[in-house]
């Protein structure tokens, strides 16, 4: 049954001359699935997926108007009327299952530097958007008319290509932006100094963008960027005012932040760290003051239940899940027919999303490894199978995922878990404060695996002989790894992960010292670090590498840095621990002079690289004959939820078959 804050969230809503099936709406967001910056079949079938969700409204990820702001090959432009085609293979994608789509277009500015294209960053003024990043192009007249036509340009090629609307991005730091903002806008021409100036720009893009088509034209801005001497939503107010009173906006969409190196960027893609919809008082800060004109709210708006407190309450028009879209495309549909319990939760993690578009690889999901190879995976469930008989070891990420892609492949399947429950080393590190939101990632694979009729044994150890006995035409190998813990004789205590979260539950962690060991620049070490400063312990984070946390995205770095400032936590790279004696260790390094004593350590937490807990494969793998092996996730190697999922999925789903080439199309999609 949908209740009524869900009925009205499902209900139709009109965006100018437009109506939109229901309230919810796919934001722009980075894929990387462009080639030659023009969108692929890989992102047509992507929307495509989410449109036959039940979303009302998918907005495009940036549209880049001219090469100055391309960046990547693999982000999307509009420099050439030749791509028109490549979009509308993307907007008849959507249409065919009845959801709009609006495109947005924008320029990057300053951040779009030449690393790729060897162009120059063009921005308002020569102020680079993080330390050691490129100084950009403090923009000239022509540049400027360029942009505005190249705006213009685009706004006519997206009309061409069966786009419903447009959305001009002013907000997050991009071109726009920094002429508006007083905080990168140093000029002392016509475009700077005054509010009225700084907004020039921005009027003119609008102006040029609505001469160039009759298609309604929303506004994407930053109702705050977080920045000393920046705009703040008092100052977003009025330009938001003026804009409007001399152009005929079909909404606001009310995002925040500045690409800028610091927490303002962190805010932009809010991890779990955030908590759920920390910025929707900016929406409903525009909503009180502009009646009549749709706001569109976003960020970290974690399911259609929470979102449709934003609409109940008046707060916004329509709400933006991008993360949780990626996570089930069909969030939509399911609340819709009444399976809200069914929705796949997103984890706010930012590691196959944000990370990967950081990284300069397409997105993809730890809860949905599915993202970006739609057509292939939907291919290949439509294959019949013969059935098998199947035992998985070990009902971690990778072990659930395995046992029900196989079972809902058409096998028998058995899990059989050692301990009392069911989530392995992602149940341990759910357990840490700030990283509870992981544990949503075991609670869904273990009630799909339920739903689908896995039979599930906790508490069972499997043996070799068990195995061997059991008639099992394959196995599943999904026993994890086990955490590092190097002895330090002489020493203070050594502490393994495990051991550390543990200890996060017991009276009196907060006391005295503790050194944490972070080979690996992963939440590991970092999430333990800030639970034990905020028990009140003084913590020492040593790494011996350069950078801290290095395998964690930027935009949840920068807030991490932010916190550890706040809870003293003090970091230390390119340092390893030496032993002095008893409760006394040294930080050393390469460089001289660089050795920092810390006395007083209680215990030192190991966050080393673990070692697969391969032992049952080992052999399983040494017996003559017998089931076919197959091995995933940490048991294979030790990496993250990300790949033992990917890895459990795709050897559950393609049981027997693996040399086939609906397998191989699958394994290439990526």
């Amino acid at each position: 049954m949908v209740d009524e804050k869900l009925r009205q969230l499902l209900s139709p809503v009109r965006i100018a001359s437009l109506t939109l099936r229901n309230r919810v709406f796919v934001p722009g967001h980075t894929t990387n699935f462009g080639l030659h910056n023009e969108p692929t079949a890989r992102l047509a079938a992507y929307h495509a997926e989410r449109a036959r969700g039940g979303v009302g409204l998918i907005i495009t990820e940036a549209i880049r108007v001219h090469p100055t702001s391309a960046g990547r090959s693999i982000s999307l432009g509009s420099f050439t009327d030749a791509c028109v085609p490549a979009y509308q293979r993307v907007t008849d994608a959507v249409h065919e299952h009845g959801a709009r789509i609006f495109a947005q277009i924008m320029h990057a500015g300053r951040q779009a530097n030449g690393d790729a294209a060897r162009t120059a960053a063009w921005s308002s003024s020569p102020v680079a958007w993080a330390a050691g990043a490129h100084v950009p192009h403090a923009m000239g007249r022509r540049d400027l008319a360029t942009v505005v036509d190249a705006f213009a340009a685009a706004a006519r090629r997206m009309r061409r290509a069966g786009f419903d609307g447009l959305e001009v991005h002013a907000g997050h730091g991009h071109l726009l932006q920094q002429f508006l903002s007083p905080h990168t806008n140093r000029r002392d021409d016509d475009y700077g100094g005054s509010l009225a100036n700084r907004m020039r720009l921005t009027r003119e893009v609008l102006d040029a963008v609505h001469a160039a088509t009759d298609l309604p034209v929303g506004l994407r801005i930053s109702a705050d960027e977080f920045l000393p001497g920046g705009l703040d939503p008092d100052a977003m107010v009025e330009i938001v005012a003026r804009l409007r009173a001399g152009h005929p906006l079909a909404y606001v969409h009310v995002s925040h932040s500045a690409y800028h190196g610091s927490w303002s960027l962190a805010t932009q893609m809010a991890d779990m760290s955030f908590g759920h919809a920390p910025f929707r008082h900016h929406a409903a800060r525009f909503s009180r003051e502009f009646p009549g004109l749709p706001v569109l709210a976003v960020c970290r708006l974690d399911s259609l239940p929470e979102a449709a407190e934003l609409i109940a309450a008046g707060e916004a028009d329509l709400v933006g899940l991008a993360r949780p879209h990626i996570a089930d495309p069909h969030l939509v549909r399911k609340a819709a027919e009444g399976r809200q319990h069914e929705a796949r939760s997103c984890l706010a993690c930012n590691q196959g999303c944000i990370a990967r578009v950081e990284a300069s690889l397409p997105i993809t999901c730890v809860v949905n490894p599915e993202v970006g190879a739609e057509r292939e995976w939907t291919s290949a469930r439509h294959r019949p199978v013969s059935p098998r008989r199947v035992l998985v070891v070990g009902g971690g990420p990778a072990g659930l995922a395995a046992a029900t892609a196989a079972r809902r492949a058409g096998h028998r399947v058995t899990l059989a878990e050692a301990a009392d429950d069911l989530g392995g080393q992602v149940r341990v590190a759910a357990r840490v404060p700030g990283r509870e939101r992981l544990g949503l990632l075991t609670r869904d694979l273990a009630a799909e695996a339920r739903a689908v009729g896995v039979e599930i044994l906790l508490g069972h150890r499997v043996t070799t002989a068990g195995v061997r006995d059991g008639g099992y035409d394959d196995v599943v190998v999904a026993t994890g790894s086990r955490p590092a813990r190097r002895a330090l004789p002489g020493g203070p205590p050594v502490l393994d992960l495990w051991q550390a979260v543990e200890l996060l539950d017991a009276p009196g962690a907060g006391d005295g010292a503790y050194v944490v060991l972070d080979d690996d620049g992963t939440w590991a070490a970092s999430s333990v670090a800030e639970a034990l400063a905020r028990r009140g312990a003084r913590v020492h984070l040593v790494s011996p590498t350069a950078s801290l946390a290095a395998r964690i995205t930027t935009y949840s770095r920068l807030a991490l840095l932010r916190r550890f400032t706040e809870l003293g936590v003090v970091v230390h790279p390119l340092r390893t621990l030496r032993v002095v004696g008893g409760d006394t260790v040294a930080l050393t390094g390469p460089l001289a002079g660089t050795d920092v004593p810390v006395d007083g350590v209680t215990a030192v937490v190991d966050a080393g690289a673990p070692a697969a807990d391969d032992t049952l494969f080992r052999h399983l793998e040494a017996a003559p004959d017998g089931p076919r092996i197959h091995l995933v996730g940490d048991a294979n190697a030790p990496r993250t939820t990300l790949e033992a999922v990917y890895e459990g999925r795709y050897a559950g789903a393609f049981l027997g078959r693996h040399d086939s080439s609906e397998a191989a199309a699958v394994a290439l999609a990526y």
